[in-house]
């Protein structure tokens, strides 16, 4: 016998509380400080040049990854289909965690969904209430969380300062690691990893690098960060990196010694609970992998590009910091000054990123650029020209 419709939910009784008013207010607040954001879907096809994305080496959309991924999700099907440790590992996963873990120098690898989960699970399967965890001050936000989440003592040093992190370390005495960046998401500039490494190893800290801007860019043919600093597989460190810049696909894997990686397939909970990385995302990231191996001047193409989008912004009075990587960032007067100057980008066929607080921890706005590898020498002009058509009132020093 068929069931009666349910009755449709009765309106709030007038008078009632909005219990998210205050929601108003934040957004008022938002609106006057010029930091709104919006979601703006991107067509498939579009007539932008990108400067704005993490697609460093522009392989998202190179043949052999968008091939890597339809062939994995031809066998093996559209999702993981569970946990890492239920139904969600496959020969592929296997397959990519060890071509990752030998071609940056480590012994073993472990994937997880996205590079944001990897550090929460290095950072918190690493440390408990008796760690101290030393961050840099210009840390990710992911790795920021994993601290908070971690419920170890956390200190914050300043940035790029061995020295504190030094001194720090050795006030504690106890067990601790060090946690960096090995390339920072707004400056683009360099960690002093091996100050970094040296304080970890005098003081017998583990050192934990997040390698998200390093990998594909940085060490010998785009082995990372960590590659070229000589870190690479020493018993104290361990990498997180993600596969979603230079690789062009989705995900994120932590490296390190074997018995690290034990550990967190049996503690870290943004593996033990989420599901597994789609099987197309561990195709395309693989593929993207093999072709990096066989073509390995990618890496130096994409410094190139950034020290001549670097040299020529700065050459007509624009401020940018030095790029240590993929990464250019050119600063602006203000946060309203710095959403106009990328809208006006935008109109004009060039797409940048723009970084405004609290992105920016010195609460600098700026535009993001990415140096990707394979723009051609007429796309860098036209963006350089455009960017300094577009430039707002106090963004030149001439």
């Amino acid at each position: 016998m068929p069931q009666p419709a349910p009755e449709p939910a009765s309106e709030p009784p007038c008078g009632a509380p909005d219990v998210f008013s205050w929601i108003d207010d934040a957004e008022s607040a938002r609106e006057r400080a010029g930091l709104v954001r919006t979601l703006r879907p991107r067509p498939a096809e579009s007539p932008l040049l990108d400067l704005a994305s993490n697609d460093y080496l522009g392989l998202s959309r190179h043949p052999e990854t968008v091939r890597g991924a339809r062939e994995a999700a031809e066998r093996w099907g559209a999702g993981a289909t569970g946990s890492r440790l239920v139904t969600g590992t496959t020969e592929l996963h296997a397959e990519l965690e060890r071509e990752l873990a030998d071609f940056c120098g480590f012994e073993a690898a472990l994937v997880l969904s996205s590079g944001y989960a990897a550090n929460l699970a290095a950072v918190t399967a690493l440390s408990d209430r008796g760690t101290l965890v030393v961050s840099d001050a210009g840390n990710h936000a992911s790795i920021v969380d994993g601290c908070r989440l971690s419920r170890a003592e956390t200190a914050i040093v300043p940035h790029s300062d061995p020295d504190a992190a030094r001194k720090t370390l050795a006030a504690h005495g106890g067990r601790a690691l060090l946690v960096s960046d090995s390339v920072f998401s707004v400056d683009g500039d360099a960690a002093p990893l091996a100050g970094y490494a040296a304080a970890c190893r005098d003081e017998g800290a583990a050192l934990v690098v997040d390698d998200a801007h390093g990998l594909g860019v940085l060490g010998e043919g785009g082995r990372g960060a960590l590659h070229a600093a000589g870190l690479s597989g020493a018993p104290g460190v361990v990498a997180t990196l993600t596969l979603s810049k230079s690789l062009g696909s989705q995900g994120g894997a932590v490296l390190g010694p074997a018995k690290v990686i034990r550990h967190l397939v049996n503690t870290a909970r943004t593996f033990i609970f989420d599901t597994g990385l789609a099987p197309a995302a561990a195709g395309a990231a693989l593929a993207s992998l093999r072709l990096l191996r066989r073509e390995p001047e990618r890496a130096g193409r994409a410094r190139e590009v950034a020290a001549q989008l670097y040299g020529r912004l700065t050459a007509s009075g624009l401020t940018a910091a030095r790029p240590d990587a993929a990464v250019v960032s050119v600063r602006a007067p203000s946060a309203s000054a710095a959403l106009r100057w990328a809208a006006d980008c935008r109109e004009a066929g060039l797409s940048v990123g723009c970084f405004r607080p609290p992105s920016v921890p010195d609460g600098i706005s700026r535009l993001r650029l990415t140096a990707r590898g394979d723009l051609t020498g007429e796309e860098i002009t036209r963006a350089v020209a455009t960017i300094l058509r577009t430039a707002p009132a106090g963004a030149t020093d001439r």
